[in-house]
């Protein structure tokens, strides 16, 4: 009787304990469950974001397409526009490849800091980033590259062989752009640096290389027959289409939104800050680029449109890192800079039917440069302030090291490119081919029909 009492005793309390200590075990269980599901849902919204913005960014393709075959004669308007469309499509191929791996892969034989080596073809050692797959980073990553490469095809619009400029889309795809990406991007030399360079989403490793390889390009071409005289007069060759040349820019502005925030590369609420500074600055760019030319006589549709598109490339770098004021200025000066650049380059006889070295060089450079001396460390504690918010010279000076380095490297690379395929298969196309216009000669198919 006294142990059956004892036993009961007891179980009554183990039981009681038990009965305790299950709220907290199940409370515990249903925590870790909600964390689980809030993790689960957090890669699902970033996946998600950055796949939507992968799409603004590679329609952003029809914006270039619309905006350069606004800006020239009508005879080469499917030329440019197919020029566009392989950049993307032999450029995605050419990324998967080989350009993705040496731009994110592991270290190539201790040379990591400028190559790497592994995850061809998209395979074992792909990089990916936070909660991304590597498929969706890649997506990402494919549709910054194809933007690098499609710069150039204004800049060498209707006199480029078809052939040739297939070939450099692909080089540059798989090995000149990925090379840029990573010194940075990729964790390279220019990351390293004891005050790292800055560059968000690619005012320089982008827009600079594409508008540097397309200063090569244009130089290595020469201007197209008419445009300048023997006494070095510029003449107009007048843009076939002013419409097309505003509606791309319309949809270049928008594919922005993706192209900045995305950079981010999660769904998180600052992508909302770096959102209202491309609004700025992009606004500020049109605003001033209409200004200087209405100063001049009349407000230049087409120019104010590079006004929008320089402001946008120039805030592309310190997006992020900025203050809205900041992103505001960069915008105005970025403006007023895309039309002097382009007055300069005609002066020196580099004929660019679309503005590309002015819009992405020159302001891409400026952009990047000011990252060091309007950057605030309120607004992305990874880099330093920038000069004029006491930061002093060390942002200021890592990314000038950065601006010089990357265009002196594409400059080169380019420019043997272009002179291998002039020595090669040809870089121009014959004066006959060139005055009748390429849509015929190089694809047998008018871009508009004839009655």
């Amino acid at each position: 009787m006294k142990v059956s009492r004892k036993l009961f005793v007891r179980a009554a309390l183990f039981g009681a304990v038990a009965a305790s200590a299950l709220p907290t075990v199940t409370f515990g269980a249903e925590e870790a469950s909600i964390q689980e599901v809030a993790q689960g849902l957090q890669a699902t919204l970033d996946n998600v974001w950055i796949l939507v913005a992968a799409t603004l960014v590679l329609f952003m393709q029809a914006g270039f397409s619309l905006v350069e075959a606004g800006m020239i004669r009508a005879k080469s308007v499917a030329n440019v526009m197919m020029k566009n469309l392989m950049d993307l499509c032999l450029g995605a191929l050419a990324f998967f490849a080989v350009g993705f791996a040496i731009a994110f892969g592991g270290d190539m034989s201790g040379i990591g800091k400028f190559l790497g080596g592994s995850g061809w073809f998209l395979g074992e050692g792909s990089s990916t980033y936070g909660n991304l797959t590597p498929s969706t980073f890649f997506v990402f990553q494919v549709a910054f590259a194809a933007t690098a490469a499609t710069i150039v095809s204004g800049a060498m619009a209707e006199r480029t062989k078809f052939k040739s400029y297939a070939i450099y889309s692909i080089v540059i795809s798989a090995l000149i752009y990925p090379i840029v990406v990573r010194w940075q991007w990729g964790g390279g030399w220019l990351y390293q640096l004891s005050t790292p360079f800055h560059d968000f989403a690619g005012s320089s490793i982008v827009h600079m290389t594409g508008g540097v390889a397309a200063f090569a390009g244009a130089k290595a071409l020469g201007p197209r027959i008419g445009k300048y005289g023997a006494d070095g007069k510029v003449n107009v060759i007048a843009a076939h289409s002013i419409p097309f040349v505003l509606i791309g820019v319309f949809i270049l502005f928008v594919g922005w939104f993706g192209f900045n925030p995305g950079s981010q590369l999660g769904a998180d609420p600052i992508i909302g800050r770096i959102a209202l500074t491309t609004l700025l600055s992009g606004s500020a760019g049109a605003a001033v680029a209409m200004l200087v030319t209405w100063m001049k006589g009349k407000p230049d549709v087409a120019m104010t449109g590079n006004g929008l598109l320089a402001g946008l490339v120039g805030v592309t770098a310190g997006c992020f890192a900025v203050t809205t004021v900041g992103a505001t200025i960069i915008g105005a000066v970025s403006g007023l800079l895309v039309v002097l650049s382009a007055n300069f380059f005609d002066k020196i006889k580099i004929d660019d039917p679309v503005g590309a070295i002015s819009v992405h060089g020159v302001c891409g450079a400026f952009g990047t440069i000011a990252v060091g001396l309007f950057s605030n460390e309120s607004s992305d504690g990874v880099i330093a302030k920038g000069l004029f918010y006491g930061g002093g010279t060390d942002q200021l000076v890592s990314q000038i090291i950065g601006v010089v380095s990357i265009a002196t490297f594409v400059f080169i690379t380019a420019t043997i490119l272009f002179a291998v395929l002039k020595a090669t298969v040809g870089l121009r196309v014959s004066e006959e081919e060139e005055i009748g216009g390429l849509d015929i000669f190089e694809h047998g198919a008018l871009g508009y029909g004839r009655d």
